[in-house]
């Protein structure tokens, strides 16, 4: 299908986006070259430039990546975190994270606003991580944001959709693509957030703890292009109540 995702003015074949942790060249590789993956999120914390192994010596020159600002508490230091990954080559891309608890790893959605307005005024392409709420995605969307990332559950859970109808009411609402973050722990979950439609779909620990890591990215895969595929052309209807013949109820043969 020529339907490209277009963020901050680029188009990427991929609606699939490999998230960060857990990381090891195995995971990125099946990302890639099973998964398709063109963007890759990435904590500065990783891309260290010590003499021993490098995460960026491993992710292709065609890929993208997505600096996050993991380990901000509040948007001073998100921004700080942001523009010292664009001074270490890493680009005008940067997922915003900013997160006080760490029990649960919830997104302090007003820290976030915040940050991200100052971000996009320097010009970088910011796409947010945030708790699904309408009135926030409204406000990060004035503020410049690129793209909203709601959580479908906590991070690492693989729990799904458990944000499912607040996720539909930002599809439905807000004009920006909506990219569903954390918590996704299966193909078939990822293929519901499309069909639902939502623009892209990122995941890491339902892949990186798979027990066959590049057939588990291929899966993932497949399931996000067949969502997309369903949801463009245009779910079936449902019926509310009783059946309807898919077969004549006359002409029976005797």
């Amino acid at each position: 299908m020529n339907d490209p995702l277009i963020l901050g003015g680029r188009e990427f074949g991929s609606r699939f986006i490999l998230g960060s942790g857990k990381y090891n060249m195995n995971l990125i590789k099946a990302a890639v070259e099973q998964g398709g993956a063109e963007i890759i999120t990435l904590a500065l914390r990783r891309a260290n430039t010590q003499e021993s192994e490098n995460i960026l010596d491993h992710i292709p020159e065609h890929v993208t990546l997505l600096p996050n600002t993991s380990g901000a508490r509040n948007a001073e230091e998100a921004v700080r975190i942001a523009k010292l990954s664009r001074a270490m080559g890493c680009g005008d891309f940067v997922k915003v994270e900013i997160m006080r608890d760490a029990k649960y790893l919830f997104p302090d959605n007003q820290e976030t606003v915040k940050a991200t307005e100052i971000l996009a005024n320097e010009g970088f392409v910011v796409l947010p991580y945030m708790n699904p709420d309408l009135n926030v995605a409204r406000d990060l969307q004035s503020a410049g944001a690129a793209a909203v990332m709601p959580l479908a559950a906590p991070i690492g859970s693989n729990k799904g959709l458990a944000t499912r109808e607040m996720i539909q009411i930002l599809i439905d609402e807000i004009d920006l693509p909506i990219i569903v973050d954390a918590g996704i722990g299966k193909p078939s979950q990822a293929c519901e957030a499309m069909e639902m439609g939502a623009a892209a779909v990122m995941a890491n620990t339902a892949i990186a703890t798979a027990g066959n890591i590049p057939d588990m990215a291929s899966a993932f895969k497949l399931a996000i292009e067949a969502g997309r595929k369903a949801y463009l052309t245009g779910m079936g209807r449902v019926l509310a109540r009783g059946g309807s013949a898919s077969d004549p109820l006359t002409g029976f043969l005797r």
